[in-house]
């Protein structure tokens, strides 16, 4: 995806964005008043000031993964997302594996495609090329819990928590060991720090595809995590086709610097419709 449709909401505090990601679950109301507290109240203060994060490698052939693997380390990335789900997992992870070396951490996601017995077989066979974590391997929370009595991978859930109350049950059924967490569909960076707490486990702040208005809150909230041990997938402005910004959030050396984010009015106006 190249193009997204983005209102952007200024106030006292900065700006925020409202852009609910196409066939993503992501009430709107949630994702409005997460722009307002972008806007008008701000965010917590950081605990830290640059944010590790992650590329993401499509469901393409294991050639042209292993291609894009290469290119994201180059750019020094050390953390690579792989689609998985298809026919060709083994052979994209195994390729790229063999591309980028031992050191440089990959990571596998599933979007809740699998049933548990296909999850187990699948975690299992991939366990081989040293696999950090398995994101959403299956689609509920009940399955999460079986599944990580099954596999020695570690887990993290993302779908199949949106709520303070799923947040509530996942740390009651044990049913991972990492939440995925996106700021627009929770309302905003303190209900998602809310629901990080709730859950118990250690959080990867991902995006919806944002301009670099709507990253600002998804770093906003990986800077005021309390821990960070994973990295996050902010990395994704370099997908779109322009920016609202003059300075986009992007990574260097593997890193996005935390800062504040000024839409262009000329940007703007560029793009609007």
């Amino acid at each position: 995806m190249t193009h997204r449709q983005a209102i952007i909401v200024g106030g006292t505090a900065g700006y925020g964005e409202v852009s609910p990601l196409p066939g993503f679950p992501c009430d709107p109301v949630l994702s409005l008043r997460s722009a307002r507290e972008a806007a008008h109240d701000g965010w917590p203060s950081p605990v830290r000031d640059r944010v590790p994060v992650n590329a993401v490698i499509a469901a393409v052939s294991p050639g042209e993964a292993a291609t894009l693997a290469l290119e994201a380390v180059g750019q020094g990335i050390g953390c690579l997302k792989v689609k998985v789900g298809d026919a060709d997992d083994l052979g994209r992870v195994s390729e790229i594996r063999n591309a980028v070396g031992p050191t440089v951490r990959i990571r596998v996601d599933a979007n809740g495609v699998w049933d548990l017995e296909t999850a187990r077989q699948r975690l299992r066979a991939l366990s081989r090329y040293d696999i950090e974590l398995a994101e959403q391997p299956v689609a509920s929370l009940d399955d999460l819990a079986r599944l990580r009595r099954l596999v020695d991978m570690p887990l993290a859930a993302d779908e199949a928590v949106r709520s303070l109350d799923d947040a509530r049950r996942l740390a009651r059924l044990g049913a991972a060991d990492i939440l995925v967490v996106k700021v627009q569909p929770v309302g905003g960076v303190r209900a998602a720090l809310a629901i990080v707490d709730a859950a118990g486990v250690p959080a990867i702040v991902t995006s919806m595809l944002e301009t670099s208005v709507g990253l600002a809150a998804g770093l906003a909230l990986a800077a005021a995590l309390p821990e960070l041990p994973f990295a996050c997938g902010l990395a994704t402005a370099i997908l779109l086709a322009g920016d609202v910004t003059e300075e986009p959030l992007v990574p260097s050396d593997g890193m996005i610097a935390v800062r504040p984010v000024v839409p262009s009015e000329e940007l703007m106006e560029r793009y609007a419709y």
